[in-house]
């Protein structure tokens, strides 16, 4: 707990401020955890095996430490559950000779530390941990590519940004070889981390985006109709600037608004820095109602995708899984999400 005032106390005292005892958690004292748990952990290994167990913890808590010193999360080490889930995730690490897996299982401790009031994600976290030493370098590999497809959409309403930064995620995101069989998922499947039937499909990439992605691929308002007059009018009353509008750079008889899809409407934020207001929303949504309803060929959609080389290769693998119905479980989404902040921080938490 952080406090403005400083205040000291003897050994054997502790501070009391209305009535709480104030419980501060130091970089200092969150080593001497982790050491203390170890310790417990050590006793269950011969000899033999203590030496690179403990090496390998060292690793582990070197990349624990500061990552939870960053997230401001060394509070948690004062929490049972946690220090019962710290033992559990230095098992794993005394277990595992993969490097990755240390910053792993470091993101999945803040994951549980974020979220660990939710009792559904701290069973799938706890899982999560337990087969971190099991799970194979390409299943590991492709959950996070699968879920990442799901997971992460562009904010800009710019088709070409939109598809660069996903580019941009992706190069990051399939970072080894991705697996050209099956046997990454019968693999998960055993894991409990995603649930494969053959009732059903995967839908292809294209057509998975070109449904999320509505609004980059719908014509939009023709320009100088009716209905582009009625949604200039619309922005006036609104108080929105006409420029909301724009050319659409893939049919230049149209004028769109520059959003993702509808659903990210209510989620806009404008230049000004001012989060968008209830009248604002309902102007943007009855604008996107006047669209005409036609849209990009799904020919033309996949043209663009394959401009930028890291789509171009999700995309080949990706519409090779249609065969079945792909389901991840939780313990699957909380390990892919950790798996791909591992790789690139800038991500933003599991929902």
């Amino acid at each position: 707990m952080t406090d403005k005032q400083t205040q000291k106390a003897g050994d054997n005292s502790q501070l009391i401020q209305a009535g709480t005892v104030i419980v501060g958690i130091d970089e200092k004292r969150a080593r001497e955890i982790v050491d203390e748990k170890l310790n417990s952990v050590l006793k269950s290994f011969t000899a033999e095996a203590t030496e690179e167990a403990n090496k390998r913890n060292r690793l582990f808590e070197d990349s624990l430490i500061p990552r939870m010193i960053k997230e401001n999360a060394l509070s948690a080490f004062s929490d049972p559950s946690f220090q019962m889930l710290l033992i559990e995730a230095q098992k794993r690490a005394a277990s595992t000779e993969r490097k990755e897996d240390y910053d792993l299982l470091s993101e999945l401790m803040v994951h549980r530390f974020e979220k660990g009031s939710n009792r559904t994600i701290r069973a799938g976290i706890s899982r999560a941990v337990e087969i971190v030493d099991q799970i194979s370098d390409e299943a590991l590999l492709a959950i996070t590519v699968f879920h990442s497809v799901a997971q992460f959409v562009p904010v800009t309403g710019n088709m070409s940004d939109g598809l660069q930064v996903l580019d941009g995620l992706f190069s990051k995101v399939i970072y080894g070889t991705l697996p050209t069989n099956d046997s990454w998922l019968d693999h998960l499947d055993i894991l409990d981390a995603i649930r494969v039937t053959t009732f059903g499909s995967t839908k292809l990439l294209e057509d998975y985006w070109y449904e999320q992605f509505d609004g980059y691929v719908k014509n939009g308002i023709e320009e100088n109709h009716e209905k582009h007059t009625e949604a200039k009018e619309l922005l006036v009353k609104a108080r929105l600037d006409q420029n909301s509008l724009v050319k659409n750079p893939f049919n230049e008889k149209y004028v769109k608004l520059l959003v993702l899809n509808k659903r990210r409407i209510p989620k806009l934020t404008f230049v000004s820095g001012h989060s968008i207001t209830d009248d604002e929303k309902d102007a943007l949504e009855k604008i996107y109602d006047l669209y005409d309803g036609t849209s990009m060929s799904k020919e033309d959609f996949i043209k663009e995708i394959e401009k930028y080389p890291n789509l171009k290769k999700l995309r080949e693998w990706w519409n090779k899984l249609n065969k079945q119905s792909i389901q991840i479980t939780s313990v699957g989404r909380v390990l892919a999400h950790s798996n791909a902040q591992r790789v690139d921080k800038t991500l933003p938490p599991l929902d």
